[in-house]
């Protein structure tokens, strides 16, 4: 069920289930997690392996259906996944205007925002390539610019720079940060690293081994720009690597 939201909210999870598989047998994704992302707020995402993080946004932007509880979103949300997931027979501005031409927009219209959505990710140079010849990195960003074709107030990122080495990870985060500053949108960011989601987040929530639910919540109140690597960084990432364990280790010994 989707439905408006209160004011300042962009989603709402409440008491959230999810489970697979017949009565007896069936295996517990996510039992009763709750939790609120506020427009314009970059929350992140950590847990173990198998905790349902991809569960829960694939429950989020209405891919699966929750078994139990509510979900209420604010506008429209849309996924992004660790692969770029690109049409390959489709150059990167045919790839961003593929939403823009379902919705039926107009032609001269549709080409404005595809030129805008390009300039935004820094690829007005390359809409004429197709996927095969763009980096990894290049390819999330049009990934990106796709996504914002949807007109998405909400973008849910299930570990998007997961698969690149640490520098071109490192100028995308740069790259997010300063999309989502430009354009307001509410990011919801899953990530098994911890020091990224101290490096994107405003806020980190630590989920439960499975079935997944919410264990801690910590606050980012680091300022922006943030680096990777600097101590402070540092600092935090260890409090919720900590959290982590703990979690875990209860899990193991349940």
């Amino acid at each position: 069920m989707t439905v408006l939201v209160p004011a300042g909210v962009a989603l709402s999870v409440r008491d959230v289930g999810k489970s697979y598989g017949p009565t007896g047998t069936h295996v517990l994704a996510l039992e009763g997690i709750s939790l609120e992302a506020k427009r314009g707020e970059f929350l992140c995402l950590v847990g173990a392996s198998g905790c349902g993080k991809t569960t829960l946004l694939n429950l989020i932007c209405g891919l699966d259906q929750p078994t139990g509880g509510e979900i209420t979103i604010d506008g429209r949300a849309s996924l992004l996944f660790q692969e770029a997931a690109l049409f390959p027979w489709l150059t990167a501005a045919g790839n961003v205007e593929l939403p823009l031409r379902l919705a039926k927009v107009r032609g001269p219209d549709r080409k404005t925002e595809v030129d805008q959505l390009l300039a935004l990710v820094h690829l007005s140079a390359f809409g004429d390539k197709r996927p095969h010849e763009l980096s990894g990195g290049m390819r999330q960003r049009v990934a990106v610019a796709r996504a914002l074709a949807q007109h998405a107030d909400i973008l849910l990122m299930d570990e998007p720079f997961g698969s690149l080495d640490a520098m071109t990870r490192d100028l995308l985060h740069d790259e997010l940060e300063r999309i989502w500053q430009e354009t307001g949108i509410t990011i919801v960011f899953v990530t098994h690293d911890v020091r990224e989601a101290v490096r994107l987040g405003d806020r980190i929530l630590v989920l439960t081994s499975r079935p997944g639910r919410v264990a801690n919540e910590l606050m980012v109140d680091l300022p922006r720009p943030r680096n990777i690597s600097s101590p402070e960084v540092g600092e935090l990432a260890a409090t919720v690597t900590e959290r982590l364990r703990d979690e875990v280790r209860s899990h193991a010994g349940g």
